[in-house]
């Protein structure tokens, strides 16, 4: 028989309060936070403009396919005007974004679907973008920085069905810059 029961009780629940504090510390200890989709496209050699700033959500696989969500489509202006939809789909790599969707450019006012983005490796100052079988060189600088969706003059775009309307740009300047290439 135990003659002081007291200190047993005491040791008990000195215990069990370790116990607890130890699992309430682990519980709380910061989760390391998601990298954001401008972040994964510097990890794989690509610039972070590449993306709008409206970038809601994205989800990447570990063989490299992804779903990046924008709040909204967006039309973007960089040497051509470039279409953002909702949804865009492709598989990363290192260097490159292939099977993409959800990504046009305009020329001539017609839309034609972006297949796929890369870079030189080693880095250089171009970025490639392939459109159809047309290999489209461009200059990197411009998709450095993130960019807010464009404001401008809002049309009817009949004949293209994902779209409601197209984006012009603000500036006469440039408008004439793509009625001239």
């Amino acid at each position: 028989m135990i003659a002081n029961p007291k200190p047993l009780i005491f040791l008990a629940v000195i215990s069990i309060f370790l116990i607890a504090a130890s699992a309430t510390d682990l519980s709380i200890a910061p989760t390391p936070s998601k990298p954001s989709a401008y972040d994964i496209l510097t990890q794989f050699g690509l610039p972070r403009g590449l993306l709008p700033e409206s970038v809601k959500s994205y989800s990447l696989a570990e063989n490299g396919e992804f779903v990046v969500n924008l709040e909204r489509p967006c039309y973007i202006q960089f040497d051509y005007l470039i279409y953002y939809d909702v949804s865009i789909t492709g598989v990363l790599k290192y260097g490159s974004i292939t099977d993409l969707k959800g990504i046009e450019v305009q020329r001539f006012f017609l839309w034609f679907d972006v297949d796929e983005i890369k870079v030189d490796l080693p880095p250089s100052d171009s970025i490639y973008f392939q459109v159809g079988f047309i290999n489209k060189k461009l200059d990197i600088q411009q998709f450095q920085a993130i960019r807010s969706c464009g404001k401008g003059v809002s049309v009817s775009c009949r004949g293209h069905p994902s779209k409601q309307a197209i984006q012009l740009p603000d500036e006469v300047d440039e408008i004439q810059k793509l009625m001239a290439e």
